[in-house]
C-alpha cells in the first residue's frame, strides 16, 4: 500500500537560510505548523525564522553545519522527541559555480561532503524514529544536473546524481514502512548557489515559486519533483545520447563561457 501523505505538522529543513530552503520555510509556515530550520549563516537564518515565525509558525532555529554529523544528529532527536517529524527535506547544497577552470580538490571534496554525506547525516538518524511509526516524508534535494555530467561542475553533478538514485533506492525501501520519499531535481532557481554561476541560465525561477511546485510534489508523493519542463526534456535527452556525440558540444560551451 502507497504510504498516505498526510498535510505535515512538524517540519525540518535543512540549508534554510537563502534559496529553496528559505522558500520552503515560508511557503510551509502557518498557524499550527512547527519548523525546526538549519543553516550556517546566523543572521540570514534569523531573518527567515522571524518571516515564519510572523506567518504564525512556530520556530526552532538552529546555526549548523550539516557536515558535523554528532551535532546534527543530536538536535535532529531533541527535535523529534518534542515534535515528532513529518516532513524532512534535506536541502543543504554548495556550488563551485561554473568556470573554465577545473574543480579544485579540496572544492570537490567539499562538495561532496555538504552535497552528500551532509545528506546521509540529515537522513539517516531519522529513517529509524519514522519507520517506528510508519509515517512521514523525507524530501531530498537533487537537481537537474544529476542527470548528466557537465565538464567544469563535475562534483556538483556527481554529488547531486548521488543523492538522486540513492533516493530513487530508498524510496523502494522504506515504502512498506509507511514513509515516503521524494528527489527534488530543480534547474536553476535564484540562491546563493546561483549568483556564483558566471554563465546563462536559462529558465531561472524565483525560490517561492519553485516552493509551490515542491510542496505540491510532496503532498502527491512524487517519486520525482523535476522542473522545469524544458530543462527536464533537454537533460533527458542529454543523457540518452551517445556521449561521443554529446562530450565535444559540451566541451565547446564550457571554453565559451
Amino acid at each position: 500500500m502507497a504510504p498516505q501523505i498526510e498535510p505535515p505538522k512538524n517540519i525540518v529543513i535543512t540549508g534554510a537560510t537563502s534559496g529553496i530552503g528559505a522558500a520552503l520555510a515560508r511557503e510551509y509556515a502557518a498557524p499550527g505548523v512547527f519548523l525546526a530550520l538549519i543553516g550556517r549563516n546566523p543572521d540570514r537564518l534569523a531573518a527567515v525564522a522571524a518571516d515564519c515565525e510572523k506567518a504564525g509558525a512556530e520556530v526552532a532555529a538552529r546555526t549548523l553545519d550539516v557536515t558535523d554529523r554528532d551535532a546534527l544528529a543530536g538536535w535532529l532527536t531533541e527535535i523529534d522527541a518534542a515534535h515528532p517529524v513529518d516532513l524532512l527535506v534535506a536541502n543543504a547544497g554548495i556550488s563551485a559555480g561554473t568556470s573554465k577552470e577545473d574543480d579544485a580538490p579540496d572544492k570537490t571534496r567539499d562538495i561532496f561532503a555538504v552535497n552528500l554525506a551532509g545528506v546521509l547525516n540529515t537522513v539517516l538518524p531519522m529513517i529509524p524514529k519514522l519507520r517506528e511509526r510508519k509515517r512521514g516524508q523525507i524530501a531530498l534535494l537533487a537537481s537537474i544536473a544529476a542527470f548528466r555530467g557537465i565538464p567544469g561542475t563535475a562534483a556538483y553533478c556527481g554529488s547531486k546524481a548521488a543523492v538522486k538514485v540513492w533516493g530513487e533506492g530508498l524510496r523502494g525501501e522504506l515504502w512498506g514502512d509507511g514513509v515516503g520519499v521524494s528527489v527534488i531535481c530543480p534547474g536553476f532557481v535564484v540562491s546563493a548557489i546561483t549568483d556564483a554561476n558566471q554563465f546563462p541560465m536559462p529558465f531561472i525561477m524565483p525560490g517561492d515559486r519553485a516552493a509551490r511546485i515542491i510542496r505540491q510534489g510532496l503532498a502527491r508523493n512524487k517519486a520525482r519533483i523535476v522542473f522545469p519542463w524544458p530543462m527536464h526534456f533537454m537533460v533527458w535527452l542529454l543523457s540518452l545520447l551517445p556521449p561521443a556525440w554529446t562530450d565535444p558540444a559540451l566541451r565547446r560551451a564550457r571554453q565559451d563561457f
